[in-house]
């Protein structure tokens, strides 16, 4: 965003270069927020920090004292706990610090270290969703069991994330864009200001594989699996209905948040990069940087205290237990699999909808046994192996 400073010099207004000479960020340099629109963004910033800490801690601390915890697929959900325990940590603060006195505080070396420590926590936990969703996919869809020891993917999933957000974070402290001053003057992030080919060209980079790249897998991933979830459905009018309806639920959720918290972000990138100077003035550039802030409040919501486990387990250390109850349903902590046809299903096929539980009546086992007729079909070997954890 436009930032004038007292340098006639400097054609880019918003570099922290610019403003070597500046020991800081004052309101005369901002007068498009108020002194009560810095308070404002303050309570805000407060609240969203508060909440985000408290929640990503308590998740990894339930998952440090709870071993029923630790599968694969928590791993990745730890992974993006830590990565926004970090922004409420490292991040915020200082924003809301500087928010409180209508200035940035730490210097030019601060807002450098802020503007990248943010944008890479932020991009660790955007691309640690994509690589859960895209895990979620593979258990869900592949034609084996999940194995619940076999770490190595996780593990694989998140050091992905890291090295992926690092290669994109990383550029700017080399010359390939810089970080410096954003919105108001109290944050700091990438430079969106200038127009020359190398900043353009890292926002277009920047905006392609760390924010459309993720959705477009999110969306891919999650509508795969909402469209498996409605072949169960359609064999069971019951459960699967009720399933289908929880999961598309869930999932529209997820997209928008994700939307809300990060789109407004990345149009407000494009439209200070592409946009005519001073489309968007500063006390209204802020507000995208608050929603991307959010998302360490809603993240471990949506994703973590939705789910059963995790309420158990929540539970238990409220009422300080140290072993999480039991659920009373014995349905809910098993695999449903449904093997489909991998390229078309005939008009009379009956997908084979069963449990590892075993069956509970005659009827159960009459109808096991004639629907493990229908496995092969069409003298195809190719199938899809859906598994849906509800526990």
């Amino acid at each position: 965003m436009a930032f004038h400073t007292s340098n006639p010099s400097c054609s880019d207004s918003s570099s922290v270069s610019c403003k070597s000479n500046i020991h800081h960020y004052g309101p005369e340099d901002h007068p498009n927020l108020s002194p009560n629109g810095h308070l404002l963004v303050a309570v805000f910033l407060g609240v969203i920090g508060s909440l985000g800490f408290f929640n990503n801690l308590l998740v990894l601390v339930l998952f440090c004292k709870y071993k029923v915890l630790r599968s694969p697929i928590n791993m990745l959900l730890m992974n993006i706990s830590l990565s926004d325990l970090m922004v409420c940590i490292l991040g915020t603060p200082f924003s809301f610090a500087a928010s409180t006195q209508g200035r940035w505080l730490l210097g030019e070396a601060g807002c450098i270290w802020y503007g990248f420590a943010n944008t890479l926590f932020g991009t660790v936990s955007l691309v640690s969703l994509a690589v859960l969703s895209y895990e979620r996919y593979c258990t869900m869809l592949r034609s084996t069991e999940a194995d619940m020891t076999n770490y190595r993917k996780a593990w694989i999933g998140i050091l992905v994330s890291w090295v992926y957000s690092l290669f994109w974070t990383l550029p700017p402290l080399f010359g390939w864009s810089k970080y410096g001053p954003e919105g108001p003057g109290t944050t700091c992030s990438v430079n969106w200001h200038s127009r020359d080919l190398n900043n353009t060209s890292y926002i277009v980079c920047l905006f392609v594989f760390c924010l459309a790249l993720p959705f477009a897998v999110i969306v891919y991933c999650y509508g795969r699996l909402l469209f498996a979830i409605k072949q169960v459905s359609a064999v069971s009018k019951g459960a699967g209905r009720a399933r289908e309806q929880r999961v598309l639920i869930m999932i529209i959720v997820m997209v928008v948040c994700f939307l809300l918290c990060w789109l407004p972000y990345g149009v407000m990138a494009l439209v200070a990069t592409f946009g005519k100077p001073g489309l968007i003035p500063p006390s209204a550039s802020i507000i995208p940087s608050v929603l991307a802030k959010s998302s360490t409040v809603y993240n471990p919501i949506i994703y973590i205290f939705m789910n059963k486990q995790f309420n158990r387990c929540f539970t238990a250390l409220i009422q300080c237990n140290d072993t999480p109850q039991v659920s009373s349903k014995k349905s809910s902590s098993k695999t449903t699999k449904i093997c489909l046809n991998a390229r078309r299903l005939p008009d009379n096929f009956t997908p084979n909808v069963t449990s590892n539980r075993p069956p509970s009546s005659e009827a159960e086992k009459e109808d096991e046994t004639s629907n493990s007729h229908t496995k092969n079909f069409n003298n195809q070997p190719a199938k899809m192996l859906i598994a849906h954890y509800t526990a």
